[in-house]
């Protein structure tokens, strides 16, 4: 009789390094950063009196406008789809980004964090003033800096994190993108 060897009893997580494509944890990102990203600013508003519905229909709004307003659950939908597609888009950009500059991948805390400021600078900045978003006015400055930090720890790390997972751990040692040390 052999002896079971305790490796043998555990089966490889979902997770396991090698176990997961690059795709599943690009989706994995995108997913990841929505959902707390959106738990974020629900949440945050909710404590201000405002129905998670109206969130999710502002989010819409880029799209049609202040017709979202009376859309009800259907815009509100809407804004939520819109929502984890942009954030997918965010997680495909940075993936791309990694496959040609691996330092991204390599060092997720340095960039994951940098990656969730550029992304609030973008959205704020770019998108929203660009969409058929009603402005709003002066936003509490509470909002923007846990916006901020939101984007950094919500948005910014996991999609790095994931990155990381997909090109540097779970990849076969043969694929890893690897810089070559340079010989002084």
């Amino acid at each position: 009789m052999q002896p079971i060897h305790r490796n043998r009893l555990r089966s490889p997580g979902l997770l396991s390094p090698g176990m997961v494509s690059p795709t599943l944890w690009l989706l994995t990102a995108g997913l990841v950063a929505a959902t707390l990203d959106i738990l974020y600013a629900t949440g945050f508003w909710a404590l201000r009196g405002v129905d998670p519905t109206r969130v999710w229909q502002s989010i819409a709004a880029g799209l049609l406008g202040k017709a979202s307003f009376s859309g009800g659950a259907d815009t509100a939908t809407l804004g939520l789809a819109l929502h984890y597609l942009i954030a997918l888009a965010m997680a495909a950009a940075y993936f791309i980004a990694a496959r040609r500059l691996p330092k991204l991948w390599q060092q997720p805390w340095r960039y994951g964090a940098l990656y969730g400021l550029l992304l609030y600078a973008v959205m704020n900045l770019i998108v929203v003033p660009l969409s058929a978003a009603p402005g709003g006015g002066a936003k509490p400055m509470l909002w923007v800096v846990l916006s901020l930090l939101a984007h950094v720890l919500l948005v910014g790390l996991p999609i790095a994190w994931c990155a990381r997972r997909a090109y540097g751990l779970s990849a076969p040692l043969s694929a890893r993108r690897r810089p070559v040390p340079s010989v002084r």
